[in-house]
């Protein structure tokens, strides 16, 4: 996991402009609110289809959560169930992660983020649906059709809103791979950000 380690220290979060600052407060603020009372953490990222920027979400948070040595629960949720793209798996692969795939229509991607952990399982899902909570968590959702559709989300403590640009509009492009992993390496260091800046 060395390469992994890598990549997260050269991710630079002071390229992250300042109305993106404003957006990510919220977030570690629920996490220092949490973790001042010693509470279990769970984090449900939340896009229509539950398909790239929710699971790229819940990957990374994931995975800056285990850098930096804190226990939190990371999961991912749509309003409709299709499936984890390809195209995102292939963008956790070329980031140096093993993925394995186990097929099917809907598949359930085993992903190792860290020696030793068990690994992240990535699906597209309801928000709701197992093995997502019901209660004691915070929803962050990762698109705006989502939150439009879906403004009422039951069990959650808290909403954020923290949109993310869809690179699917490049699918089957020949910018296809440079722009998932642009939204993707986006994504890690905006989780980065949040969680390093919570032992400042």
């Amino acid at each position: 996991m060395d390469n992994n380690i890598r990549l997260i220290n050269n991710l630079d979060i002071s390229k992250i402009e300042n109305h993106r600052e404003d957006l990510l407060r919220p977030l570690q603020d629920y996490l220092s609110q949490k973790i001042k009372q010693k509470s279990q953490i769970n984090l449900n990222f939340i896009c229509t289809h539950n398909s790239r920027r929710s699971q790229l979400s819940q990957f990374w948070a994931k995975v800056m959560g285990d850098f930096y040595g804190l226990d939190i629960n990371s999961f991912s949720g749509g309003i409709e169930v299709t499936s984890c793209s390809e195209q995102t798996i292939s963008s956790i692969r070329r980031m140096g992660f093993k993925v394995s795939n186990p097929g099917g229509e809907n598949p359930h991607y085993k992903v190792n983020y860290s020696e030793g952990k068990v690994p992240l399982i990535l699906f597209s899902k309801i928000y709701d649906d197992s093995p997502n909570p019901k209660t004691h968590f915070a929803a962050v959702v990762t698109c705006d059709h989502a939150e439009k559709n879906c403004p009422f989300i039951p069990g959650a403590e808290k909403i954020i809103s923290l949109y993310y640009e869809d690179p699917k509009a490049f699918d089957n492009t020949e910018k296809e791979a440079i722009m998932y992993d642009k939204r993707s390496l986006e994504i890690a260091t905006e989780m980065k950000y949040v969680f390093g800046g919570l032992l400042l």
